[in-house]
């Protein structure tokens, strides 16, 4: 079967500390009865799924809770005789995974779909009788839940499955929710399993399903599944941490300050609750690593939850004047929401006996969101027809994070690929909001660069980056980007032109990585390569060198162009000898010919073969403008002439200095070329370097 058979009571020394503070755990073996006397009277609903309807009444007063009768009794009749490993009947999962989402605030069509998410897979039951009885949205998240189900792949079991079920997810991100649902009622009963694969399955929570809960704000779900894992990875830090919340009971000292909270608000005339949080074993294990010996008021926060965002800001205020503020410890996350949607204002305050208490601020409906995320938004699908059940759906809750995975995951090669680069993703903490030139954002994780913006704004296209601007200032590819800058990406037209390996030095994200990678792979033998990410001024750099068509009246001396001069027929040009037998050649009139004369050098004669193509270094004057280095990239390429290496000035005063070394296939096309950059919108003058 899909979910994984486990014993409730297996672990019993783990079981109270890990049930959630204030929130009733309703007991499986009693549902398990309930489940077992069948069908209750027309006029009520079973008592399995009376605490599903509570708990959804709760949230949603008006909910019809008629569905949700219908979907149990079929749920319960075509389970039947299915037992879990742990003895109980195969219900009681489902009915558990439902009043986890019901707690959280899921809508009516999420818990319904819950309540039938394993009938498919293991029953009788067919995809197409759920959508002729409850409809094509119930019938889709069904659908979606059923494709990651876990099956046996071998090694690749658990990349494979987590690949469709971002595939999946990017369709609804409900298909997510029961997933997670699911394997927290599953940790919560992972005994009956052996040690080793209790092990196997926490480590993969803690890589990928926790930090998923994380992205996709559910933080009710992923403290229970951190502390779960924490119990059975690090079984002795986790007991440790017990004895050290044990040990503080009864001397906290966060239930008075909260009583001194709520006497300052009520002064101020500010209606607010005030709570106590206690922090769950994860935490306190975290904080304990961080400050060491941990004091009463270090085992949890002080929540204030207040009507209307204002309100949030005049609590602060109070808390900051009656209160002595501890500065260092204040975030302003309404102002600037986390990636995950999560608001609250952080602040940390001492009190006149010493001790430092944490407060978290916040409205009703941030607090919502901050423990349910996306489970607490509703039906993303509210209005619009998908009555064939195959169409595009856009989620208005997707986000940026989860479309760069999908993007990717499309792209990796293979299972292992795609597994090292979801953790990786997975392990960024932070997310940066940055602006394009036209106007619209890119997601990126922090720490990104030009690079990965390139690959985020324009896929595969971006093997063509030439070089960015960010803020207005012309910078190197390889440039980390802060939350808030706007970055102006510039493409060459060249196909053949493409990222070098140094590119790979520079890009953060998963998305950039398997692009790049690809791309070598098809190319081992190299092209020309756009850019040096790590240098400042930007450079585009050639693969082409070497004497071009200068032949010196030297046997067998390997020759070279100067690169100070960049000598083309029909220049009157003169060879040196240098270091290595080499002969560098320069046009007569360089400065570099007349010192090596004062030092007595000796020329070679060098001559220019017939026909050939010849190389040249041009120096472009220009304004500063938008989109200037792109337009006069792609004059030159129209006139046929390949850009072997180009370097742009940081502007000065609006004005920037291109130069360019140029190869072309005939000297006498210069004039032409040189016309076509003076006549680029911006360009006051090109000349010879």
């Amino acid at each position: 079967m899909s979910a994984e058979a486990t014993n409730p009571e297996a672990r019993p020394e783990a079981r109270p500390e890990l049930r959630r503070r204030g929130r009733t755990r309703i007991d499986l073996r009693r549902l398990g009865r309930a489940a077992l006397l069948g069908p209750a009277p027309r006029d009520r609903l079973p008592d399995a799924i009376g605490h599903v309807a509570e708990a959804h009444r709760a949230h949603h007063p008006d909910a019809d809770l008629s569905v949700l009768h219908r979907a149990y009794l079929l749920a319960e009749s075509s389970h039947r005789g299915q037992m879990r490993k742990s003895g109980e009947p195969y219900i009681t999962h489902p009915l558990a995974v439902t009043l986890i989402l019901a707690e959280l605030g899921a809508e009516t069509t999420t818990l319904t779909a819950s309540l039938l998410h394993d009938t498919v897979e293991d029953t009788e039951v067919t995809l197409d009788q759920v959508r002729a009885e409850f409809g094509e949205e119930v019938g889709f998240i069904v659908d979606g839940v059923t494709k990651v189900e876990k099956i046996d792949y071998g090694a690749a079991a658990e990349p494979e499955t987590f690949r469709k079920m971002l595939v999946a997810t990017g369709n609804d991100v409900r298909v997510m929710s029961i997933k997670l649902a699911d394997r927290l009622h599953n940790m919560r009963t992972l005994g009956v399993m052996r040690p080793e694969k209790q092990a196997r399955i926490a480590k993969v929570t803690r890589d990928v399903l926790i930090p998923l809960a994380e992205r996709l704000g559910v933080q009710a779900l992923k403290t229970e599944l951190e502390d779960l894992v924490f119990a059975i990875l690090h079984p002795e830090e986790y007991e440790r941490t017990r004895a050290l919340i044990a040990a503080q009971a009864g001397s906290d000292p966060l239930p008075g300050i909260a009583d001194s909270v709520r006497s300052v608000l009520r002064d101020a005339g500010i209606a607010a609750e005030v709570q106590v949080r206690p922090r769950h074993f994860v935490s306190v294990h975290r904080v304990s690593l961080k400050r060491g010996e941990l004091r009463g008021s270090d085992f949890g926060r002080i929540l204030v939850l207040v009507g209307e965002n204002a309100d949030c800001y005049a609590v602060l205020g109070e808390l900051h004047t009656c209160f002595t503020p501890v500065v260092s410890e204040f975030k302003d996350f309404i102002a600037a929401p986390k990636f995950n949607l999560y608001q609250s204002l952080h602040t940390a305050v001492a009190t006149p006996d010493g001790y430092v208490a944490e407060v978290i601020v916040r409205t009703r409906q941030m607090h919502r969101v901050a423990e349910a995320g996306v489970i607490a938004l509703g039906n993303p699908y509210a209005t619009g027809d998908h009555a064939d059940g195959d169409e595009e759906r856009a989620d208005p809750t997707r986000p940026g994070w989860l479309a760069r995975l999908l993007d990717w995951q499309r792209s990796a090669p293979d299972p292992d690929t795609f597994w090292s680069g979801l953790r990786a993703e997975l392990a960024q903490d932070r997310e940066i909001t940055v602006f394009r030139a036209d106007g619209g954002t890119l997601g990126l994780p922090a720490g990104a660069t030009c690079i990965d913006a390139a690959y985020a704004q324009y896929g595969e296209a971006a093997h063509g980056c030439i070089g960015a601007r960010v803020n207005g200032r012309l910078t190197s590819l390889g440039s980390r980007l802060s939350d808030g800058d706007t970055v102006q990406l510039l493409l060459s037209h060249d196909s053949s032109s493409g990222p070098g390996a140094d590119w790979l030095d520079h890009a953060r994200t998963t998305a950039a990585r398997i692009a790049i990678t690809g791309w070598l792979r098809q190319h081992p033998d190299g092209a020309t390569p756009t850019t040096t990410p790590a240098r400042a001024p930007l450079s585009v750099v050639g693969a082409r060198g070497g004497g071009g068509n200068a032949v010196a009246d030297l046997p067998d001396a390997t020759v070279r162009l100067a690169g100070c001069c960049t000598p083309v027929p029909p220049d009157a040009v003169a060879g040196f000898v240098v270091r290595g037998g080499a002969v560098t050649v320069h046009r007569v009139g360089c400065e570099a010919v007349a010192r090596m004369r004062a030092l007595g050098r000796t020329t070679v004669a060098v001559h220019w073969r017939a026909t050939a193509d010849c190389r040249v270094t041009l120096v472009a004057e220009s304004f500063g403008r938008p989109h200037l280095l792109a337009d006069l990239t792609e004059a030159i390429a129209r006139q046929g002439v390949e850009v072997v290496s180009a370097t742009v000035e940081p502007p000065v005063e609006q004005r920037v200095r291109h130069t360019y070394t140029l190869l072309l296939p005939d000297a006498a096309g210069l004039p032409a070329l040189m016309r076509a950059m003076r006549n680029v919108p911006g360009v006051y003058d090109v000349g010879r370097a």
